[in-house]
């Protein structure tokens, strides 16, 4: 699925334009918990957050993810802002709700990582 399959399902609006809008995107996920990010996002993936703080944009570049998507109709702050222009991720605005938001990707043929399967404190 490209950016702007993304958008258009999710009825979203730009916040920051660092990718060409044709791009693709492998897969998409979602958390509010920046530490799921990191132990379970992939990279090139689209992350759907509730979460509008600068710390989710540092998340996102360490975790190779370029667009991140905010869910709820949520506008993140100017420094959120600033720092993805900086650290070249897309940021996009969708009103809906996480789980909205993920169904209509996954409905619209975007997979998501699979099974996870976690033993023993680890994975």
């Amino acid at each position: 699925m490209t950016i702007r399959e993304v958008i258009e399902v999710l009825s979203g609006q730009i916040l920051v334009d660092n990718h060409e809008l044709d791009n693709d995107v492998p897969m998409g996920g979602a958390a509010d918990l920046m530490s799921d990010v990191l132990a379970f996002g992939t990279e090139g993936m689209v992350l759907m957050t509730g979460l509008t703080n600068p710390q989710t944009v540092r998340t996102a570049e360490m975790a190779g993810i370029e667009v991140v998507v905010f869910v709820r109709d949520k506008t993140p702050p100017p420094e959120t802002i600033a720092l993805a222009r900086d650290l070249g991720i897309t940021l996009i605005r969708t009103g809906y709700t996480m789980y909205e938001a993920c169904g209509r990707l996954y409905n619209a043929g975007l997979p998501g990582r699979g099974l996870v399967k976690i033993e023993n404190n680890s994975w």
